[in-house]
C-alpha cells in the first residue's frame, strides 16, 4: 500500500484532537494557520504500529504567519486566544508565529535562523524531510513538500531544505525509540 493525501488526512483526523483543532482553528483568526508535524505524521506511524492515532503525541503544534507586529506581546495574544479556544480538549496546543522565529531561535538554539516568508516556510524547516507536514486551517489542504512514500515506509532522511547534521541523528533516534521499525537513511 502507498500513502495518498486522502489516506494521510483520514489517519490524522482519526485522532479526534486533530479533527477538533482543525475544526476550530479558523476561529483563532491567525493568518496562514496550519496544524503541523508530529500530530500528523505520528498518526501514520501509529497506524502502521497498531497504536491508537494519538498515542505518544506530546503536543499539537500550530504555525501561523503574521509579520504586521513582530512583538512577543502580539504572539502572546494569539497564544492566549488558543488556550481559551482549545482549553476543553485536554491536550497541549503550542502556537508559534513563524514571522518571529528568527528573533528568538539563535539565542534559544545557538544557531542562526533566516527570516521566514510564510507559515509553510516554517514547516519546510523540520529536521526530517517526511515530517514536514501541515494542514491549512483555511481549507483543510495538506501541505507535504516531501515524499509521502518515505513517511509511510518510515524512512527518515535529513531535510535538504534545512540540513542539520549535528541535530538530525538525535531527532531520528528519538522517533525510532518509539517506532523501532523506522529506518534512518543517510
Amino acid at each position: 500500500m502507498s500513502l495518498t493525501t486522502t489516506k494521510l488526512l483520514d489517519l490524522a483526523l482519526a485522532n479526534l484532537a486533530n479533527a477538533e483543532i482543525l475544526r476550530r482553528l479558523p476561529a483563532l483568526g491567525a493568518p496562514q494557520a496550519h496544524l503541523v508535524a508530529g500530530c500528523l505524521f505520528q498518526a501514520v506511524w501509529n497506524h502502521r504500529a497498531g497504536q491508537e492515532p494519538g498515542w505518544g503525541v506530546k503536543d499539537y503544534d500550530v504555525f501561523y504567519f503574521d509579520d504586521a507586529d513582530l512583538s512577543w506581546e502580539a504572539e502572546d495574544r494569539v497564544i492566549r486566544r488558543a488556550e481559551t479556544l482549545f482549553a476543553d480538549l485536554g491536550v497541549t496546543v503550542e502556537v508559534r508565529n513563524q514571522a518571529r522565529v528568527h528573533l528568538w531561535y539563535p539565542e534559544h538554539f545557538g544557531e542562526p535562523y533566516p527570516r521566514l516568508i510564510s507559515a509553510r516556510d516554517g514547516i519546510d524547516r523540520y529536521l526530517i524531510a517526511c515530517t514536514c507536514l501541515g494542514v491549512a486551517a483555511e481549507d483543510g489542504a495538506l501541505y507535504a513538500p516531501d515524499s509521502l512514500e518515505d513517511l509511510w515506509e518510515g524512512r527518515l532522511r535529513m531535510n535538504p531544505r534545512h540540513p542539520q547534521p549535528r541535530l538530525f541523528p538525535a531527532k531520528a533516534e528519538s522517533y525510532r525509540a518509539r517506532w523501532p521499525w523506522l529506518s534512518i537513511i543517510g
